[in-house]
């Protein structure tokens, strides 16, 4: 946390939000598993819909119309992109709740960190110290051992291997998203951004649940009750929360943070559902946790060695 001029920072407010925003992050897939009648596009649309329409209030008074970010070097087909992303990355997590634990479906998206120094070396050639390798792999070992714990457990998810897939596919999905936004955020405000992102999203998996189910799907009054609870709770609150406290809290150590979302969403689990993992399954989720968590450890040099 930036101590530099502690007068200045909000303290209470940045600790109260953050705990607001990793409560509503735990209590996603909890919503999730309530509404597994509903198809995961159509689920993954009103929840950004109703982002969408959450955030229209506070967007209007200071838009940035598309020309005006056009004129700034923000091509429109890099929002759509974003959108696109934002919208299957959904998808996949909420599809998983329904073949798999919350616990190993919760764990396994938090994996994008490791994912994303795979792609950061690939894509933009940047050195990581060796611990944060370390970190990948052992991350990496623990996903291929939740994978065949849940899957010589099929008393309670017969097709846990499947759903721990979409969960990991989500993860991948999620690092194009952040670079996406990335260079997006360079250039736009964070409400134009969420907004038209949003907005893209709900588009994409609205015509996407049409083609699927043939038209219309049916939503029941609990699975629109759980929309707007994933657009109120972790999409507009969590997000909101996180993108307030990294003015104060270093990225890495809130990424580190965000951790915290599959534990609290495993203890509801086991509390509310009775999900209780095996225990390779927990020996598995630990040691994807501390593989992550190694990860974020001084993680990036440069050629002079120097850690940012």
């Amino acid at each position: 946390m930036n101590t530099s001029n502690p007068q200045e920072i909000p303290l209470l407010k940045v600790v109260l939000l953050l705990v607001a925003g990793l409560l509503t992050f735990g209590f996603a897939p909890i919503f999730v598993r309530f509404a597994t009648d509903i198809e995961p596009l159509a689920l993954s649309s009103m929840r950004t819909g109703f982002a969408v329409l959450m955030l229209l209030p506070f967007w209007l008074p200071k838009r940035t119309p598309l020309k005006q970010l056009r004129e700034v070097g923000i091509k429109n087909y890099l929002l759509i992109a974003a959108g696109v992303s934002l919208g299957l990355h959904f998808t996949f997590w909420i599809g998983s709740i329904h073949y798999t634990s919350v616990a190993s479906a919760s764990v396994l998206v938090t994996m994008h960190p490791v994912m994303l120094i795979l792609a950061e070396r690939l894509l933009f050639k940047k050195n990581f110290r060796p611990l944060v390798w370390i970190g990948v792999f052992v991350a990496f070992g623990g996903s291929m051992l939740l994978g065949l714990a849940d899957e010589s457990s099929m008393d309670q998810f017969p097709n846990a291997l499947f759903g721990n897939s979409l969960a990991f596919m989500a993860a991948v999905i999620f690092v194009v998203y952040f670079l996406l936004g990335r260079r997006i955020r360079q250039q736009t405000e964070w409400i134009d951004y969420v907004f038209y992102v949003y907005l893209y999203a709900t588009i994409t998996c609205t015509i996407l649940t049409i083609i699927w189910v043939g038209g219309i799907p049916h939503i029941s009054l609990t699975g629109m009750w759980v929309g707007i609870a994933l657009a109120a709770g972790p999409t507009v609150l969590g997000h909101g929360a996180m993108n307030y406290a990294v003015k104060y809290i270093s990225p890495t150590l809130l990424s580190t943070l965000v951790l915290s979302e599959a534990v609290i969403a495993a203890i509801l689990a086991i509390i509310i559902f009775g999900e209780i993992p095996s225990s390779i399954s927990f020996f598995a989720m630990l040691i994807i946790i501390i593989g992550v968590g190694l990860t974020w450890s001084k993680r990036v040099t440069h050629r002079n060695k120097k850690p940012i």
